[in-house]
């Protein structure tokens, strides 16, 4: 019989022994998996943040692109603009009926610009700026201070901060 027992305590202790075993090696399975769900979930935060990144430089990019076909287009319409403004300015001696008509286009025009978030700059008195008025000549004028715009060649246009063309002045010494 003691032998028997011996045998018997000898398989308990292997039974237990691979019972160790196998709780070691679940234990080291289950770190493993924990180490994978861990760099699973990094890649996956990564990539969320990556792809928040690039929708927000794509609308950036779609709202720049809108900005500079505005700012094309308000560009080659300025000729136009220039000239109408001069024709506005010499119909002093036209029927009333044409200058009701210019001053509906005029009126247009602003509407336009308005719509498209255009402003002009560049009147008489203003305080002369170099990053928005180009002076090309200098004048005396007692009526302004000194540096203040004192005669428009052409008015200037901007789109918010965007200066679209610089004012063409003529400033006060």
């Amino acid at each position: 019989m003691a032998q028997n027992d011996k045998e018997k305590i000898e398989q308990e202790e292997n039974e237990i022994e691979e019972v160790v075993n196998e709780t070691a090696e679940t234990e080291t399975e289950s770190d493993k998996l924990k180490k994978e769900l861990e760099n699973q979930k990094d890649q996956f935060l990564r990539l969320a943040a990556e792809y928040d990144n690039y929708r927000k430089r794509t609308e950036k990019e779609k709202l720049a692109t809108y900005e500079n076909a505005v700012a094309a287009t308000v560009e080659a319409l300025l000729p136009v603009a220039d000239n109408f403004a001069l024709a506005m300015a010499s119909s002093a001696d036209v029927s009333d009926d044409f200058r009701k008509g210019l001053d509906m286009i005029a009126k247009q025009f602003q509407v336009a610009f308005e719509k498209l978030n255009v402003e002009s700059f560049g009147e008489r008195g203003e305080k002369f700026d170099p990053e928005l008025h180009n002076a090309i000549a200098r004048t005396d004028d007692s009526e302004l201070e000194e540096d203040c715009i004192a005669l428009v060649y052409q008015k200037g246009y901007k789109i918010g901060d965007r200066i679209i063309r610089h004012a063409m002045v003529q400033i006060t010494n």
